[in-house]
């Protein structure tokens, strides 16, 4: 058993991502709003996005690199909801164990320094280890469902985490909204990214589509 995953996502009409200019074009608060009809108690976000928006700017540095021996799991808060991020090798560091009113919840691979999880421990924030080199993410669903009691999850970026869900066959639906506005720029990371080139297209079944304000909402099942 899994949380029930929905991948909730604003872009330019281009398929960029670039929150800066995101903002630019819609600076109200529909995407937040559509988030919270979703319905999902925890949010999950990639490292990336997490450095941007959570972090502190500075790397942890372990001092002693003895890896987790074997999976995992350490329950620092019970709680209804989880801000719950990804950091396969544990780079991130928090200023403070909640955010949101949500308890920090941090995945990691099994490689990743025990260090690291002392340091999350002492700082009362739960953590996952699980998946050699990478993150088994199907495992990590897994325990967030069994042990942390999440129900109901919403990932939300960047493009390279929105892929790797899509990958494993873990998303149930993709809540999609587009404002209206261009990037255009090259290189610029999209909704969904780092796939191979020989990984097959995705077909969705639109269920419901709104217009709010100049944005476009529409939710697909998987």
């Amino acid at each position: 058993m899994r949380p029930y995953i929905i991948c909730h996502m604003m872009s330019l009409l281009d398929g960029r991502i670039d929150c800066d200019v995101t903002e630019k074009i819609e600076s109200g608060d529909e995407y937040y709003d559509a988030l919270k009809q979703l319905d999902c108690l925890s949010t999950l976000m990639g490292r990336v996005t997490m450095q941007m928006h959570y972090a502190l700017p500075d790397s942890f540095v372990a001092k002693d690199k003895t890896p987790m021996m074997g999976e995992q799991y350490h329950v620092a808060i019970a709680a209804k909801g989880y801000l719950v991020a990804i950091d396969t090798m544990g780079k991130l560091r928090w200023p403070q164990n909640q955010f949101d009113g949500m308890p920090l919840l941090v995945i990691t691979s099994e490689d990743c320094p025990k260090e690291y999880h002392d340091t999350l421990t002492e700082q009362q924030i739960s953590w996952i280890a699980t998946g050699k080199t990478e993150i088994d993410l199907p495992r990590a669903m897994e325990i967030l469902f069994k042990v942390f009691n999440v129900e109901r999850l919403s990932v939300t970026g960047g493009g390279n985490i929105n892929g790797a869900f899509l990958k494993a066959g873990l998303l149930d639906e993709v809540s999609m909204m587009w404002c209206a506005g261009i990037d255009g720029r090259n290189g610029m990371a999209s909704v969904f990214d780092g796939l191979e080139s020989d990984f097959p297209p995705i077909k969705l079944k639109l269920m419901n589509v709104e217009r709010l304000g100049e944005t476009i909402w529409a939710k697909y099942k998987v």
